[in-house]
């Protein structure tokens, strides 16, 4: 009986043992890009009290921690400047050592929201990428592309850790990369030169609340967060649930901004959106320990889809109203336009095709406003306000962003104009004049001008762009007197 009590006891201390062992994040793992410059977040777990050392090879400085009661451990290492150059970072603690291998220093971006952030390059059923095996078949570009893709999931509790693992992009992996994510990390890795990396944590479906705490939550009126109620719920619209299982692991890996695709599942919630994006926003950055909002949140607007069932109020159009006033209130904040990037075939298809002018237009406004690049566009036209001419059947259109004019005065889709009984009809004609800068619009149908829209609508594409090539907003105005 001693003797099946000795195995028994030594049994339990080697299964105590091999659970206390040292154990980083399965973010900092073999391959992994850092953030250059930077103090970067290293974390994970260990036996309580235990000594934990993290040594880079870039600088051999060995940066030190001690794992609290819970086992738990943070450093910060500091980074050096990007190169393809590959670096090895060793762990220490436990009696154990860890050896994190083929480690790139760049630029990291974390890209969240729903499933036209979380769409793969190879498509999703009956929804295909454009022009997708042009860029899965090219060159092998695993030092330049990385992206930690993390599964979907979800938690009633927050939880810790996370499985997926780094990424290279080459043919075997693109097809599962989010292609957002990567034709924006394409487009800044070729204008910077260095290794961009990006998390990507997207759930299809999933609404603002969905990616908000429940502590938060819970001052929210409106939201049932009983578990009968919670269950009941399509999955994809359950709230804080892909917060806790997805977004919690990851949040705090070192990074210089966010890439954000979402927006359909809070259409019919405007008046909601503003408020909730703004504490979204915040709170991620907290999260980041980011107290001055120095990191960029980047959104990209709605594209055109035909809401169904159908409603006379275009509650689309009214959601991609709020994404601009969310952009303009939130600090260091900004909004692509997408109403170009939809063919009419695609009116029902809420996964539009064109992913890589999406993914071109993210990288333009992280080009210009964050790496230094003043001279690429990234700002939209966007209608200020609408008077009317000396001739009274004409309307003009003061426009920003348009210096150079814009790219067409014919055949412009998406543009109409009403009279004073309030029936649109198409635009006839549009001139674009400098001094000042203003669309100046006509139709032979309308001869009391009093109101313009352009690209306002559930599905009312449009095609009418800046020189540069970035298409105006959406807009309603009407006259000023």
């Amino acid at each position: 009986m001693k003797r099946i009590t000795a195995i028994f006891a030594l049994m339990l201390c080697m299964c105590l043992a091999s659970e206390a062992k040292l154990v980083p994040s399965r973010l900092f793992s073999d391959g992994m890009v850092l953030q250059q410059q930077t103090d970067a977040k290293i974390w994970g777990t260990a036996s309580p009290g235990s000594q934990i050392t993290v040594t880079p090879s870039w600088n051999g400085t060995t940066y030190r921690a001690k794992a609290d009661k819970d086992g738990s451990w943070t450093v910060y290492v500091k980074t050096p400047a990007a190169s393809y150059k590959a670096y090895n970072v060793t762990i220490k603690g436990d009696g154990e050592t860890l050896r994190i291998k083929d480690v790139l220093v760049g630029e990291v971006w974390f890209a969240s929201g729903q499933s036209n952030m979380e769409m793969p390059m190879r498509g999703f059923y009956n929804c295909p990428v454009e022009n997708a095996l042009e860029y899965i078949c090219a060159p092998a570009a695993t030092e330049k592309i990385r992206m930690f893709t993390v599964p979907i999931k979800q938690s009633y509790e927050p939880l810790t850790e996370v499985e997926s693992e780094w990424k290279g992009a080459e043919a075997a992996t693109i097809p599962d990369m989010s292609a957002t994510a990567y034709f924006f990390a394409r487009k800044v890795n070729e204008m910077l030169d260095i290794p961009v990396g990006i998390v990507s944590c997207a759930y299809g479906g999933a609404r603002i609340e969905s990616w908000t705490p429940k502590e938060i939550l819970e001052t929210y009126p409106d939201e049932d967060l009983s578990r009968d109620r919670i269950e009941s719920m399509v999955h994809y619209l359950r709230p804080y649930l892909a917060y806790n299982a997805m977004f919690n692991p990851t949040k705090g890996y070192t990074a210089k901004g966010f890439i954000w695709y979402q927006g359909c599942s809070n259409v019919g919630k405007h008046e909601q959106f503003v408020e909730r994006m703004t504490t979204l926003v915040n709170h991620w950055r907290e999260c980041w320990g980011d107290t001055e909002a120095k990191m960029p949140f980047y959104m990209v607007e709605l594209a055109p889809y035909r809401n169904k069932p159908y409603t006379p109020t275009s509650y689309y159009a009214l959601l991609r109203q709020a994404q601009h006033e969310a952009a303009k209130s939130i600090p260091n904040c900004g909004v692509i336009v997408t109403n170009d990037l939809v063919r009419s075939y695609e009116m029902d298809n809420i996964h539009p095709a064109k992913k890589k002018e999406v993914g071109d237009r993210l990288a333009y406004m992280a080009l210009n406003r964050n790496y230094g690049f003043s001279r690429v566009s990234c700002d939209s036209p966007e209608a200020v306000k609408c008077y009317r001419m000396q001739n009274s059947c004409e309307l003009a259109v003061e426009l920003t962003n348009s210096e150079n004019g814009l790219n067409r005065w014919m055949e412009i889709e998406g543009l109409e104009v009403a009279g004073s009984e309030g029936i649109f009809y198409p635009v006839t004609y549009a001139y674009f004049e400098g001094y000042p800068k203003v669309l100046r619009i006509r139709s032979e149908f309308v001869h009391d001008p009093c109101e313009v829209r352009y690209g306002w609508g559930d599905f009312k594409p449009g095609n009418l762009k800046n020189i540069e090539g970035l298409p105006v907003a959406p807009f309603w105005v009407k006259i000023e007197e």
